[in-house]
């Protein structure tokens, strides 16, 4: 047994003997993290991993990211208490990398080392006038909302009647209807206190949502579409212009997607039956180009090339007392040690294993690479993929990563006959948040959102979250 301080106070953890073969680390205890030790401690026996984690609280996007408005989507949290709640399996948060410890301070510690600590930037417009006072970041807006710790003092003003929302994926539907739906819908979410005054007090009565393609080329799912034509009290009003021909497209498009073009088209067809006050109003085949000296938002209008959207020298102006902007996630990079593509917020890598540099056009063959590795590093999720897909896609990925993983323990490829410390040496004085500590929080928060009906009340201050666990 080895001790560990931990916020004054000594505590023992197992250490794992000499007879340990295989020793992990995944850094992020988001799905990707979650789902990749999960695969591992199914297929490798003897295998341990600590999930290693940056908040004091797990779940990354899960509890960060999905609406309040979908509890449903957030019962995969079960599936990833299990795994932490296996013995071979530690999760050690509050941890930083590139604060409390170095990548190689990872790799000198563990057998291998898998990256997952996905996207917690986002990817900007880039047009004249974008500040700010006048553009909101919706992945700012999300993580308000939904309690990520730091966002406590965030201030929306949503004094705003029309709003603009840059982007047509998951996302941008997501804060289209959080800001168009009606409070009620959402005083019995997980929903933070603060934010549910700041909506109870807005003004925003339309929302625009603006995709730089056409209705076949729509980033959002039939799921988030069909809630918003049920929203209560709102009215969809598309642009008819928009799905001229659509119709007849139908016939050709793979099912997911001729769905989904039916929703529009249905929808379409039954918008004169007005039912409320406020508007949602999806508009396709412009582009931001700037905003003008009244915060209004030119627009170009683009034709669509294949499945491009090329701009032409037409332009429209819509006029709004606000901008969202939603056009993805960006992962950053946290130790220079990384072989990391800035231009596309990722790190280079071939199925999950991270390359020592970037491939070209001469060396980029599957069977001319194994050298070209870095030897028990791995990367999965949106670090590895960039910002695409849903919850099921980063299963998908992290599950194949980890197969790796596996397959390189097993071929040899990861030297695992000599034995590693782990963090241990590492932790000592640090501020650590067991799974133990994690429940604790839990517990609070449950108890809490009784008080008002809610299934939680998100603790958002980091200094509270510690002192429960003190």
């Amino acid at each position: 047994m080895n001790v560990i301080k931990h916020f004054n106070k000594s505590f023992t953890t197992s250490v794992l003997g000499s007879n340990t073969k295989k020793k992990v680390c995944v850094v992020g205890a988001g799905p990707a993290g979650f789902y990749a030790a999960q695969h591992l401690i199914k297929n490798l026996p003897d295998c341990y991993v600590d999930i290693v984690e940056k908040l004091p609280v797990p779940f990354g996007l899960v509890r960060f990211g999905v609406a309040p408005d979908h509890p449903e989507v957030k019962n995969v949290i079960n599936t990833f208490t299990k795994t932490a709640e296996n013995p071979r399996v530690k999760f050690l948060g509050n941890l930083t990398l590139g604060f409390d410890f170095s990548l190689q301070d990872l790799r000198n510690r563990y057998h291998a080392v898998i990256l997952s600590y996905g996207a917690e930037k986002d990817r900007k417009l880039n047009i004249p006038n974008e500040y700010p006072s006048n553009v909101l970041s919706a992945r700012e807006f999300v993580a308000w909302y939904n309690g990520l710790p730091g966002t406590e003092n965030y201030k929306p003003n949503l004094n705003a009647k029309t709003v603009a929302v840059i982007g047509q994926g998951n996302v941008a539907i997501d804060v289209s209807r959080i800001l168009l739906s009606p409070i009620d819908a959402l005083v019995k979410t997980d929903i933070t206190h603060f934010a549910l005054q700041t909506l109870s007090e807005s003004k925003v009565e339309k929302v625009y949502l603006i995709g730089r393609r056409g209705p076949l080329q729509a980033a959002f799912t039939i799921k988030e579409l069909r809630e918003m034509t049920k929203l209560s009290g709102v009215n969809i009003c598309w642009r008819g212009e928009d799905f001229v021909g659509i119709s007849e497209e139908l016939s050709n498009l793979p099912r997911p997607r001729k769905r989904l073009t039916e929703l529009m088209l249905s929808s379409l067809s039954q918008q004169q039956q007005m039912k409320g006050q406020k508007s949602f109003l999806p508009i396709f085949l412009r582009s931001p180009q700037q905003i003008d000296s009244s915060n209004n938002l030119v627009l170009s209008i683009n034709n669509l090339v294949g499945n491009s959207a090329v701009a032409t020298s037409v332009t429209e102006t819509l006029q709004t007392d606000l901008i969202m902007r939603s056009i993805g996630y960006k992962s950053i990079c946290l130790d220079k040690q990384l072989n990391f593509d800035e231009k596309q917020g990722l790190v280079n890598n071939v199925g999950g294993r991270v390359l020592k540099k970037q491939l070209t056009g001469s060396d980029n063959s599957i069977d001319d690479i194994e050298d070209k590795f870095e030897k028990g590093l791995y990367v999965s999720g949106w670090l590895a993929t960039g910002p695409t897909g849903v919850i099921l896609t980063t299963m998908n990925n992290s599950f194949s990563v980890a197969h790796a993983v596996c397959e390189d323990f097993k071929s040899g490829a990861i030297n695992s006959t000599n034995s590693k410390p782990g963090l241990d040496d590492i932790l000592v004085n640090k501020t650590v948040v067991t799974w133990d500590g994690w429940n604790r929080i839990d517990r609070a928060e449950i108890e809490a959102g009784k008080k008002s009906q809610k299934p939680r009340e998100k603790i958002v201050n980091i200094k509270k979250m510690l002192e429960l666990v003190s």
